[in-house]
């Protein structure tokens, strides 16, 4: 029977009510494409991510398994304020919410007091969160009025989150925090925390039927770096008991099938036997466990020191006069040296000047970390998922 459809509402409703079985779709859930999201663009044009079937069910059993590891439960109720159009909102909290068979809160842009008004209304149990909310957590004091004890604990994703930051918030909240690791290439979650097994600051381990390792960039043969081992020689500028730091390679089942019209992207980026080359600079530390330090195309090159803005960015913001921070490579017109030039958000009824907060950083960092210049503005420039869009600041 064919359905006229000039009407489309009468057409609709003839569908709908005759009786026909649901379409049988042939697919390869390994090679056909579910979804084609776009990689974040902080330091570039974003690009699209090929995602299989495989590589999304994949990723929600392994992102259900880590978080009950650290206690989710069917019947929790989850407060999810990310955007559904990122893998993070999509995947990792979304489709893997309904899968663990819980309540998801959701919220159509996020505010502080609305998102701090539901935790004590709805007694909200688990939260997704992304770094720039945790500094809100930290520092805003509105936190102080509303009743959280009812959450357990808190997933902080999308960027790097400093181990002191964490620790600030779950004191002042009460409840644990954990981050995970992951891309858009990896559907994303690629590691995870466990609860109760100390390294907050750390990404965790890898997720099931993950592999992760560092590969040293400046070794031609691509030499992957061991766990550090008592007595092994350290890196100049890194922390005793930390290996040197290498980029992190995943291989597993969430991986991508590459990137959309770019052949020459993908080839760099996955490897034949299935690694996924993911452009962060990490490290272990003295447990074993791995931090990230920065994405490669951010760290700043100066006199053949390598120095990771996310690290200046952290310590930035347990000043008492910073709100917000961020930090990018600039080049000195004097003699073209690449330096950290930092960009502060001044908390509300605070005053801080330029030299002042240069040599407070200068007291707490080796001399080739100092920062060179500091500008004021009023907001750092972020993504939905809470990543600073370094090149907006670069451009300025």
């Amino acid at each position: 029977m064919t359905v006229a459809l000039d009407d489309p509402t009468e057409g609709l409703e003839a569908l709908l009510t005759e009786g026909r079985p649901a379409p049988v779709i042939d697919i390869d859930p390994l090679t056909h494409l579910a979804a084609l999201p776009y990689s974040s663009g902080t330091t570039g044009r974003p690009k699209g991510v090929r995602l299989s079937h495989h590589n999304l069910t994949s990723n929600i059993r392994q992102t259900v398994a880590m978080l009950s590891l650290n206690g989710l439960r069917p019947g929790w109720t989850v407060m999810g304020p990310l955007p559904f159009f990122h893998i993070y909102g999509m995947n990792s909290m979304l489709n893997t919410i309904v899968a663990a068979r819980c309540h998801l809160l959701t919220m159509p842009k996020f505010d502080l007091h609305l998102f701090l008004e539901a935790h004590q209304k709805c007694g909200v149990q688990y939260t997704y969160v992304a770094p720039p909310i945790m500094v809100g957590l930290a520092k805003h004091p509105a936190v102080d009025e509303f009743d959280l004890s009812s959450l357990e604990f808190m997933l902080s994703g999308a960027a790097p989150l400093d181990e002191e930051l964490a620790d600030a918030v779950a004191k002042r909240i009460g409840c644990d925090v954990i981050q995970d690791y992951g891309m858009t290439e990896t559907s994303p979650l690629a590691t995870a925390h466990v609860r109760g097994r100390g390294d907050i600051g750390s990404i965790g381990t890898p997720a099931p039927n993950t592999e992760a390792k560092l590969v040293d960039l400046l070794d031609p043969d691509l030499a992957e770096i061991p766990v550090p081992e008592p007595g092994d020689q350290q890196a100049e500028g890194v922390p005793e008991g930390h290996s040197r730091d290498g980029e992190l390679w995943i291989r597993g089942p969430q991986v991508m099938l590459g990137y959309h019209d770019n052949e020459e992207a993908t080839a760099g980026a996955r490897t034949p036997d299935g690694w996924l080359r993911t452009g962060d600079i990490a490290r272990y530390n003295a447990n074993g466990r791995l931090l990230i330090v920065d994405r490669a195309k951010e760290l700043i090159k100066y006199k053949g020191y390598q120095v990771a803005p996310a690290e200046l960015e952290a310590m930035l913001l347990t000043h008492d006069s910073v709100a917000d921070s961020a930090v990018v490579p600039w080049r000195r017109p004097e003699d073209g040296e690449e330096v950290p030039r930092a960009f502060i958000v001044v908390k509300e009824g605070h005053e801080l000047g330029e030299e002042e907060l240069k040599d407070w950083v200068a007291e707490r960092v080796a001399p080739y970390k100092k920062i060179r210049r500091i500008d004021f503005i009023e907001q750092i420039p972020k993504s939905v998922s809470g990543k600073i869009l370094r090149h907006e600041l670069r451009d300025r």
